[in-house]
């Protein structure tokens, strides 16, 4: 079933559902949400982080 709404729409639909998880499972998605973020390409790397690196084993 096909299904269209506008940007704004879908981001509503998506935020409310998100909003409706527990807590502690809303924290958990954006660990792995962030873990993801780490493989998209991007322009420049860093040679040498400066910065305090907490790094997650997740499931």
């Amino acid at each position: 079933q096909l299904k269209f709404q506008t940007k704004e729409e879908s981001n509503r639909q998506q935020e409310e559902a998100f909003l409706k998880l527990p807590k502690s499972e809303r924290v958990w998605l954006f660990f792995e949400l962030m873990q993801k973020s780490k493989t998209l390409p991007v322009k420049e790397r860093p040679s040498k982080p400066e910065n305090f690196i907490i790094n997650i084993q997740l499931k």
